[in-house]
């Protein structure tokens, strides 16, 4: 329950290993239409010369590094990532001159080791960025979760080891923290109740290490205010480690400010309330997207995606959180998300 006082915790964790995508994901994937044959590039992306430190516009270290190719692998590769920026967003080859790769950005900071692609209209200067990755199939697990559970929809390919994500705008969890929170124009009983409802649609589908800056938070104005709405942009985590504090984002050091927020701004029954909505929504969307979920189930039950310790360390801690024995025949990580996401969602019921 959000809202617990002393509950922040700092966390070190260590760099996961990678699961290929298994014959029942690749299935999967195909159905859904996930999968396309897209040049694979992951690799051909370290083929650059050098690394320059990306500062951002009040010369803060992003922790990303602009790369430099060559001029003949520079050209090679724009021409790939441009057919892959048209597909992932049309889903045809309607690829004109007007579009070049502008830039490419390197993070050896997080577990993905992700490449940032910065693709550019040259007729109007306006940009778009997209990421590639490795294939990981946890990660793969958290987006489809995300796409079929939560408010909001993810765009995404996967070929090979190549793993293709649209980026998602709004601004850092961290940023938002430390700038926006003292603003006049914010609407702090908002940001709070977006916060409870965040933390609820995490544990309920077991998404982890929501740190603030592995979110963003989308602000639309509205007719008289804002509203806000808070969005994981970082799936490595799903369903791996053994601790549930790790899908709760109040447990988060990082996130102690907004756990703060919430007690001085909503009290117990509100956020009980806004707890009972969301899980109400997920509800509904279980609902309308019963085939494409027991397809994933399908996939997910028997695919190994973490360590045993860690399936048995978090199945012996729901047990206790949920205070049933209910979990105690789960032997995979998928099992465990299925039942978590049963009993979380049978609470709104009783």
């Amino acid at each position: 329950m959000l809202g617990v006082q002393g509950v922040a915790v700092s966390f070190v964790l260590k760099r996961k290993k990678y699961y290929p995508v298994s014959s029942r994901l690749a299935k999967y994937l195909t159905t859904y239409q996930r999968s396309y044959d897209i040049p694979v590039v992951y690799e051909d992306l370290h083929r650059f010369s050098q690394l320059f430190p990306l500062f951002d516009r009040d010369g803060n270290d992003t922790l990303w590094k602009t790369v430099f190719y060559e001029p003949e692998i520079r050209e090679e590769l724009s021409k790939k990532l441009v057919k892959i920026y048209s597909l992932l967003r049309t889903d045809a080859l309607r690829v004109g001159d007007h579009l070049y790769m502008e830039r490419v950005d390197f993070c050896d900071f997080g577990n993905s080791r992700p490449f940032r692609v910065r693709i550019v209209n040259q007729f109007n200067d306006n940009y778009d960025h997209f990421y590639v990755k490795i294939a990981d199939s946890s990660r793969i697990y958290g987006l489809e979760l995300e796409h079929i559970l939560s408010p909001n929809r993810i765009n995404y390919l996967v070929n090979g080891d190549t793993l293709i994500e649209d980026h998602i705008a709004g601004v850092p969890g961290d940023v938002f923290i430390a700038e926006y929170f003292e603003r006049e124009e914010t609407n702090r009983v908002r940001v709070a109740k977006e916060f409870v409802k965040f933390n609820e649609r995490c544990f309920v589908r077991l998404l982890g290490d929501m740190r603030s800056y592995n979110y963003v938070v989308d602000i639309t104005p509205d007719f008289e205010d804002a509203q806000y709405r808070v969005r994981a942009i970082d799936f490595d985590q799903q369903s791996y480690e053994g601790k549930k504090e790790m899908y709760l984002p109040q447990t988060f050091l990082e996130n102690e400010m907004v756990v703060q927020l919430c007690t001085t701004r909503l009290n117990y029954q509100t956020m009980r309330q806004y707890q009972d909505e969301e899980r109400t929504l997920i509800q509904r969307r279980v609902q309308i997207a019963k085939v494409r979920l027991a397809a994933l189930w399908e996939a997910m039950l028997e695919d190994e995606i973490a360590p045993e310790e860690n399936v048995i360390y978090l199945r012996e801690g729901l047990n206790e959180y949920h205070e049933v024995d209910a979990f105690s025949s789960c032997e995979t990580m998928g099992q465990l998300v299925k039942k978590n996401l049963e009993v979380s969602l049978a609470k709104t019921n009783s």
